[in-house]
């Protein structure tokens, strides 16, 4: 038994958010049923770059929490050494040739929190790394971070499913989009788009990108600033690169079977269009041009294939901060709304759990309060 009154829990959405956090209250005995509108990972987890890190500038408790979730992974990494979903071969990045480059203050400000951090001209960076077109790099120089890594995230989702069902976890798929069911004030369970019901003591909404929509059908507030992502996956090819790169007109990460994943901003800005019918309409030539882009960042400037495109919204909130615990208007009900889902996909649903199971709010999410956004 748990520390409070909670028995059981029903958590919206079988992405890493909604898995994590389920595997974490099945541990602690909470019995726990995940709804999920398709397969699991069908949403933002299928299709994020899945970069584990902490780089650039933000808020030293976002700084913190994301450096809690890659030291799960590190945990989990020594269960797995020989894992080819999940691997820490660091990461490097440049910006472009311009006023808007920020190299010099990047690793500053990563050294000043001591975040593994090395300033490398572009002909030292085949001495720490392999597989990138040094020519690609500007006069400014790129960081290498070495502790940084990525993971496949639908690969850890299946494998963090094996443990809940085997803790006695239940994963329904065939019933449609759920909602949240509030009664008397407090949240109760959800109900499924064919009118199934699921009672429980406690609800978690971790539906990615719909989060701000679905809490406010119950009259809460979170600022969201959810932008559309076009993630591309590559068919395989033998190519030396390991570390994570991000650049200024393409980010790319390896993959699973050796192939590539690669985003940009402006590729999903220029080369994605919402159809009437809700689905989206993708322009080859701009995909064309982002394998074009990611060319030449690699070494030997590869001919890349597209095995697969994924699309849809990136969460993000409004003021790019987590999202994460009790709505507390509600009683019952609990939120996990993120940036960086997969740096943070273990530690929220640790953190999570402890809150739900517990009934003591943890430190380390003092500043993700999602009333936060109830007084602006």
């Amino acid at each position: 038994m748990t520390d409070n009154t909670i028995s059981s829990a029903v958590i919206i959405g079988a992405g890493i958010f909604g898995v994590s956090t389920g595997v974490q209250l099945a541990r602690r005995g909470i019995r726990v049923t995940i709804l999920n509108d398709g397969p699991p990972a069908n949403g933002a987890s299928g299709r994020s770059l899945s970069w584990l890190n902490s780089a650039r500038m933000r808020s030293e408790p976002y700084h913190h929490l994301r450096m809690a979730g890659i030291d799960r992974y590190r945990t989990l990494a020594a269960r797995f050494p020989d894992a080819d979903w999940l691997r820490f071969d660091g990461g490097l990045t440049w910006d472009a040739d311009d006023a808007r480059n920020e190299i010099d203050a990047a690793f500053r400000y990563e050294v000043s929190l001591a975040y593994d951090a090395q300033w490398l001209p572009a002909a030292a960076v085949a001495g720490v790394t392999s597989g990138i077109d040094a020519r690609a790099i500007t006069r400014q120089g790129a960081i290498f971070n070495p502790g940084e890594g990525w993971v496949d995230l639908p690969t850890l989702i299946g494998l963090l499913l094996k443990e809940f069902s085997a803790l006695g976890g239940v994963l329904v798929t065939e019933q449609g989009a759920a909602r949240v069911l509030v009664e008397g004030g407090r949240a109760v369970g959800a109900e499924t788009a064919k009118g199934g019901r699921f009672l429980a003591n406690a609800v978690v909404l971790a539906t990615g990108p719909a989060v701000p929509r679905m809490a406010a059908e119950n009259g809460q507030t979170i600022g969201d600033g959810t932008p559309v992502a076009l993630l591309v996956q590559t068919r395989p090819l033998a190519h030396p690169l390991r570390a994570v790169l991000n650049t200024p007109r393409v980010a790319v990460r390896p993959a699973p079977g050796g192939s590539f994943s690669l985003d940009a901003d402006w590729a999903a800005d220029e080369g994605v269009r919402l159809r009437a019918d809700g689905g989206y309409h993708i322009d080859e030539a701009v995909v064309d041009a982002l394998l074009t882009e990611a060319a030449k960042v690699m070494e030997g400037n590869p001919k890349l294939e597209v095995a697969s495109i994924g699309v849809g919204g990136k969460p993000i909130p409004g003021d790019g901060e987590p999202v994460v615990g009790a709505l507390k208007a509600i009683p019952g009900y609990y939120v996990a709304f993120s940036h960086s889902g997969a740096t943070l996909g273990l530690i929220v649903g640790e953190l999570l759990a402890h809150e739900i199971a517990t009934g003591a709010e943890h430190p380390m999410l003092a500043t993700f309060r999602p009333e936060r956004f109830a007084s602006r």
